[in-house]
């Protein structure tokens, strides 16, 4: 999860967070977003109606975890099901039709929950904290992610992984998706990770060898391109925590999981 366009502060959850979308943090008449000449949604209690979504607790090594009985879980379990089942039908008719299908997941919030890294520093990035904490590889799944990586594939849907992270932590996200039972398709021909020194040539409109200038949206998207035009996939769904994990196309339908912790560009 390439983080550095990220808003750091805590504050910049509350687009989300008055949007609505989750029910994280949600702004009334009174609380108005940061974009209006009113005063912003109070940071403290963000943090705490971000707390109440996740049922945010510590466990008996300290590291905090999100609650299975959570508003957030009841989401993921409404998404999770709708997703089944259009995995189910669209999988049938590709078959049907000579098409190959396909799925395509982001990796962080998506796959590996990293509430514990946002709640231990206090919603802000960095980059060296946030390599150590990826290389640790021992985030918990979130739920149901695992289960749904699994089901695609026994429908007969090609599983591909589409992440922000860095090809340097490769080994580390094979090794956690393995921890949490997503032990499906982890080879580099369907797990694809920036590569800033060695970008692949369907990203040359973006990047070159040393030089990235793609957008999350430009990566992501072109990718898919990718996995279709040039791999022969339909991909019927693509899955992502961030509006930019499912920009730009090359997905007949895309699922948004709830993340009211950080939002990339």
């Amino acid at each position: 999860m390439h983080k550095t366009l990220r808003f750091v502060a805590v504050a910049a959850t509350c687009a989300l967070a008055g949007a609505a979308l989750y029910g994280a943090g949600a702004a009334t008449a009174g609380q108005s977003t940061a974009n209006s000449t009113h005063e912003p949604y109070n940071i403290g209690l963000l943090v705490k109606d971000i707390d109440s979504y996740y049922g945010t607790t510590a466990d008996a090594n300290g590291v905090y975890q999100a609650s299975p009985a959570s508003p957030y879980a009841k989401d993921l379990a409404r998404i999770d099901a709708a997703a089944r089942t259009y995995i189910d039908r669209a999988a049938r008719k590709a078959h049907h039709r000579g098409e190959k299908p396909a799925v395509v997941f982001d990796i962080d919030d998506t796959l590996l929950l990293s509430l514990d890294y946002e709640k231990r520093y206090n919603y802000t990035y960095n980059s060296a904290t946030w390599a150590a904490y990826v290389n640790k590889a021992d985030r918990p799944g979130v739920f149901g992610s695992a289960e749904l990586v699994r089901y695609a594939e026994k429908k007969g849907v090609e599983v591909f992984y589409n992440s922000g992270l860095s090809e340097a932590q490769r080994t580390a996200a094979v090794e956690n998706l393995k921890k949490i039972g997503a032990d499906v398709n982890l080879d580099a021909d369907h797990m694809f990770l920036k590569n800033a020194a060695n970008p692949p040539s369907y990203l040359s409109s973006c990047a070159t060898p040393g030089t990235w200038t793609c957008t999350t949206v430009q990566y992501k998207s072109g990718t898919r391109k990718h996995i279709e035009d040039d791999l022969g996939y339909e991909i019927v769904a693509n899955f992502g925590d961030q509006y930019s994990d499912l920009d730009g196309g090359y997905a007949d339908r895309t699922y948004k999981l709830p993340n009211p912790t950080y939002f990339v560009s």
